[in-house]
This record gives structure tokens, sequence and C-alpha cells, in this order.
């Protein structure tokens, strides 16, 4: 049997969470989707609240990743605790609520685990290594599909990841620079990648920030509330075709709307 995997990129603001609700049902259907992550840390611009949890969930997400913004908003900490199908990244230290990664119901009973990593590069210091985190991991409880969001700032920690985790799960992906990147490929031993997903929101805009807002920045102004901009929307995201009985992923794809 062949499944078709959806990964969504970094949710930016309500206007991103009214887009995705309006367009991602549709996007499921017409690539035959079983199974759909979206990431939703940056749905309050920065951090997630348990309403824009709920409409991610609503429009057809399975599981909800986050990423360094998990804890922006602190009202989604009750929520992480008694909701399993949202995760944030596993590497971060012990001492955070949350779970790192699930192993859930995929079609036909199959088991699927998705895992939430964070990247070490130009990020903070504090969180442990990841490549030891999902060697960690994959030495728990079984499943037959690995999936990995890698929320990373640097292609090369990405890319390296890809290498190390190729034969041992089906699909990583990047989020975090809300770029998309062009370079979907299937490594030798049938693991699925793209180095970014990019982001779901408002496309006129710096990462989905009003685009004055990141000028004043690297102008030197005073530091500034983040807002996200308006306008219309894209949804960027990729689709990960994997063949469950060899356990590979046989292709990787974009499939964007603007």
């Amino acid at each position: 049997m062949n499944i078709h995997v959806l990964a969504v990129g970094d949710v930016v603001g309500d206007a991103g969470v009214d887009f995705l609700s309006r367009r991602l049902p549709g996007l499921r259907k017409f690539h035959d989707v079983h199974f759909t992550v979206v990431c939703g840390e940056n749905a309050a611009c920065n951090g997630l609240l348990p309403a824009q949890a709920d409409a991610i969930f609503a429009a057809g997400a399975d599981v909800i990743t986050t990423g360094n913004h998990t804890w922006d908003k602190q009202q989604i900490v009750k929520y992480m605790e008694e909701n399993p199908y949202i995760i944030r990244p596993a590497n971060y230290t012990c001492r955070v609520p949350g779970r790192g990664w699930g192993i859930f119901d995929g079609p036909r009973g199959m088991r699927i685990r998705v895992v939430n990593l964070i990247g070490r590069t130009s990020m903070d210091s504090n969180f442990d290594n990841p490549f030891t985190k999902i060697d960690e991991v994959l030495r728990g409880e079984d499943a037959e599909l690995t999936l990995v969001d890698f929320h990373a700032e640097a292609t090369s920690e990405k890319g390296a990841m890809a290498w190390y985790l190729d034969g041992r799960a089906q699909a990583l992906w990047g989020t975090h620079t809300h770029v998309p990147t062009a370079d979907c490929r299937v490594f030798p031993q049938g693991l699925g990648f793209c180095t970014d997903l990019g982001m779901t929101g408002p496309s006129q805009s710096v990462i989905g920030i009003r685009p004055d807002q990141a000028v004043n920045r690297f102008l030197g102004g005073l530091p500034r509330r983040f807002q996200p901009a308006e306008g219309p929307c894209k949804l960027d995201a990729v689709l990960f075709e994997i063949d469950t009985a060899a356990k590979r992923c046989v292709c990787v794809q974009r499939v964007d709307i603007t």
C-alpha cells in the first residue's frame, strides 16, 4: 500500500489559520492525503493559542508540530499536556511540559511515529543534541513509519540529519525559515526530504511579518512587537508518497497554493 503524507509549513497569524481552514480540506481531497502534519508555532505570530490549535485540527491536521516559539503563549501549556496530537521539539530539556513525539493511527490501523526536533545552529544552545535524541526516540516503541519535522535554521544541519536518518525514517522535512526550498528528493535508502516547507500565511510579507517592521529591524530601529502582514495568503506544503510494504518514500513533491 502506498500512502500520501502531507506536511504543511509554519502557519503565521490569524490570516494563515483562516487560509489553512479554507484551503487544506480541498488540498487533502485532491491529493488523496492519508495523514497530515502542520507546523503551528507561529499561528499567534509568536506562539500558538488553544483556539488556533483547535482550528488547525478542524482544518484536517492529524498532528501539530511546534518549534522555538512553542512557549511564547503560556495558554498553550495546559493544552499541550492534555492533547497528545500536538507535540513540541523532543530535544527541549526534560523540564518543559508536553511531549516531543507520538505514535498515531494511520490508515488501516498503521502506526505512524511523528517526531519534532529543533536544531542548535544559530538557535538556543540549551537544546539537547537532536542527533542523539532521535537515536533515543527510535530505540523506543515500535512503529511502521517514522516522520520527522526538524525545526532548524541551518540548511546544513537539516541536510546532515537527512543523511543520518536515511534508512531509519521515511520522511524528514525542515521548518522554521518560512522560505520554501526546491530540493525535494528521495535519499538512497528511501528517506523523503525537503530542506524547508515554507509557510502558510501572508505572501506580501517578510516571512509573514509586515515588511516595514522587518526593514525597521535591519535599519537598527527600536524593537517592536511583530505583527503579521495583511493581504493575500499562500500555503506551502510538501507531499510524500510512501510505500508502506517496502518502508520507503517513493516520491516527494511540492504542492503549494497561492
